[in-house]
């Protein structure tokens, strides 16, 4: 029998997992055709260099997770497989009122033995509260009945009766957030609370830019990739085959498929007419129940020397400023030799309150906002760049209240059974979930596939 035909909406990592994987499993079996609104592959993963030197920067997804000390890893695997070579990330500095913070004496020392006392006793909780078993492998039912889902992180965080001790928790946890506490819940906050934990999870990247990964995944798929074709609208033919309806230099152009992947952030879903009442009901609730926007704004500065590193270790540090931001060292994802590079990442509401300024206003706000002992660093800039990404991420994965995992991933089981949903935002906002996504789906449709050629034969 002729293959069968897959249509993938969206060119970011959930598309190109989805179509790696299919390609992976089905070969010829399938044909897939991938639609993306750009005139580039890979979505929120965008490594650039600046203008006056070659050193790399991450403009989109910063850092990736490591689950590999609690069980299989199955995108750490891949990028193995992919013969890309990684590297640690840490963190363990915290930027209060000016005060550097990356020990327990230091938080002694500038805080007082009750602030200290009180984030012992709040971590002792948190573990206590979710154990890195529970933390690797959660289970959706049980997460409904967790009250931590059910309260928000805001009003977690009021129980922490040391104002001080709360400001700490806040700006540690904000920029991995990316929303508020009080839009989100008790349950997320500590989640990426606990990530600082190395018996949780351990962050890294990946050596020449997080970008090598769509690129060595590019290099290996077959499919037919539709460069600035927008899709506009997805209906369902008498058939029963799927009609994609796609913008292309001003002409509308339409192809039939026999299954169709939306591999979009979430927020992208209403922009696409979805043909039918039924689908596109389904699609509003499934757009409606995951709508938990959370937002960045990536702001990269070269300087002409890393003037912070006797004073701050690691790859990265969280600041205070901006509601509390994470700044990572860029320069130090490579070995850099002379320049020096940091990159602010902005959250939640400072980040799409200020996405509107300019990025000469951005760079200098980010500048000025240099703890007191970094200042003289200011005199040292050379060039800035600013990444704006309002809505690209969800303050609430998964939703609430969860759903069964396949089940996400199927907006209208009754009469379109074979178009699903790809994306981050159905578990936990992470390049690892976005693989977990894609490989739900692609095993779906292998076993549909497989279903309608034993079908075939008889």
């Amino acid at each position: 029998m002729d293959p069968l035909q897959v249509a993938i909406i969206g060119g970011g990592p959930g598309g190109l997992l989805t179509t790696y994987f299919l390609e992976r499993r089905l070969g010829p079996r399938c044909e897939v055709t991938l639609f993306e609104a750009s005139d580039r592959l890979g979505g929120k993963i965008v490594t650039r260099s600046f203008g006056q030197t070659p050193m790399l920067h991450e403009a989109g997804a910063a850092e990736l997770y490591d689950y590999s000390s609690s069980g299989p890893d199955p995108l750490r695997e891949l990028i193995a497989e992919l013969g890309l070579k990684t590297r640690p990330l840490q963190g363990p500095t915290v930027i209060l009122d000016d005060k550097f913070l990356t020990t327990d004496a230091d938080i002694e020392a500038h805080c007082g033995p009750e602030t200290r006392a009180v984030l012992q006793k709040f971590m002792r909780k948190a573990r206590a509260q979710m154990s890195p078993a529970d933390y690797y492998e959660s289970d959706w039912q049980e997460d409904n009945e967790d009250p931590l889902a059910r309260q928000t992180f805001e009003e977690y965080l009021a129980k922490v009766d040391d104002p001080l001790a709360r400001k700490y928790i806040t700006v540690a946890v904000h920029s991995d957030l990316g929303t508020e506490p009080h839009h989100t819940h008790a349950s997320y906050g500590l989640q990426n609370y606990l990530m600082n934990e190395p018996d949780y999870m351990q962050l890294y990247t990946i050596e020449g830019g997080i970008e090598s990964l769509p690129r060595e995944l590019i290099k290996r798929i077959q499919a037919d990739v539709l460069f600035n074709h927008r899709v506009e609208k997805v209906e369902r033919t008498a058939d029963e085959s799927y009609r994609v309806y796609a913008r292309h230099k001003g002409e509308l152009v339409t192809e039939e498929f026999d299954f169709v992947v939306v591999a979009l952030p979430n927020n992208w879903i209403p922009a696409i007419e979805w043909g039918g009442s039924l689908l596109a009901k389904a699609m509003h609730d499934h757009h409606a129940h995951y709508d938990y926007p959370a937002h960045y704004l990536r702001i990269s500065i070269l300087f002409e020397q890393p003037f912070w590193r006797s004073l701050i270790p690691g790859g990265y540090f969280m600041h205070d400023a901006f509601g509390g931001c994470c700044i990572y060292d860029e320069s130090a994802r490579g070995d850099h030799k002379q320049h020096g590079a940091l990159g602010w990442l902005l959250a939640g509401d400072a980040a799409m309150n200020l996405a509107n300024l300019s990025d000469e206003e951005l760079i200098r706000q980010v500048l000025d906002s240099l703890p007191r002992a970094l200042r003289f660093g200011r005199e040292l800039f050379l060039e800035g760049k600013v990444y704006r990404w309002i809505g690209s991420v969800n303050g609430k994965p998964g939703g609430f209240p969860l759903r069964e995992p396949d089940s996400r991933h199927l907006p209208e089981p009754v009469e379109h059974p074979w178009l699903f949903a790809v994306g981050d935002y159905l578990f936990d906002s992470t390049l690892n979930g976005v693989l977990d996504s894609a490989d739900v789906v692609a095993e779906w449709i292998k076993e549909e596939i497989e279903y309608v050629e034993q079908e075939a034969s008889n």
